[in-house]
């Protein structure tokens, strides 16, 4: 198969670098196609690669060629080749779910951090960010390969489908952060709206919202930056 620059309408995408490409093979090993490996460069985590490719029976190629064509950075070693896969939420788990979000760097972040505090269930509602971008899964550090990602055209499609406890992140929340009492018995669903317009006023109806408080010197939070702030507090309490 000729490979091309990545388009969002291909089903296939690509780890652009050795750690997203070992997160990968190490936790999506079925859906890759083929991992291409530079040929000026040897040091151990090349040798991960080339291990797990064996022990996982995955093909792989010194293609230098191939990886400059593909990717956009000079410092790229590494590059797996893969299906692209929405394996929908799991029911009674705690979610993120993101409203229209747009920043593909910002996306990444999200998914790192959302697994780093143990939620692994993304809810998207559209229009949004290609969540398969490769700028997404590198900066994601392939964190995106240990989570379940699904699309929704409204939030009301989600909750449709989803039963969980709503929390809203609103500028106009009437709830800090810090007071919020978790009930633990339930699945919870934290939303978070666009970076810069944040949720809509239609999701005043839902709850009295919860705002993150902050010094006047800035007008918001980093959309990432909230997330991991309240991801980090549901953990905690």
């Amino acid at each position: 198969m000729a490979y091309k620059i990545y388009n969002k309408k291909y089903d296939y995408s690509y780890t652009l670098g050795i750690y997203p490409t070992i997160e990968l093979l190490q936790n999506k090993a079925e859906v890759i196609e083929r991992v291409l490996l530079y040929s000026k460069v040897q040091n151990n985590a090349i040798r991960k690669v080339i291990h797990l490719c064996n022990q996982k029976q995955i093909r792989f190629e010194v293609n230098d060629k191939l990886i400059n064509k593909l990717s956009t950075k000079d410092n790229c070693y590494a590059i797996g080749v893969f299906k692209k896969q929405f394996n929908g939420l799991a029911q009674f788990d705690n979610h993120i779910v993101l409203d229209r979000p747009g920043d593909m760097g910002n996306m990444g972040t999200i998914i790192r951090t959302a697994v780093g505090f143990g939620i692994i269930n993304l809810g998207i509602i559209l229009p949004a960010v290609d969540v398969y971008n490769p700028k997404v899964v590198r900066s994601s550090m392939g964190s995106i390969f240990k989570t379940n990602i699904q699309y929704f055209e409204s939030f009301q499609e989600y909750m449709n489908n989803f039963h969980n406890a709503i929390y809203t992140f609103r500028l106009d929340g009437k709830i800090e952060l810090h007071k919020i009492e978790v009930n633990k018995s339930k699945a919870y669903t934290l939303v978070f709206g666009n970076e810069s317009s944040g949720l809509p006023d239609d999701y005043q109806v839902l709850d009295d919202g919860i705002v993150i408080r902050h010094t006047q010197d800035i007008d918001s939070l980093n959309l990432a930056v909230s997330v991991g702030i309240a991801a980090h507090h549901f953990r905690s309490v």
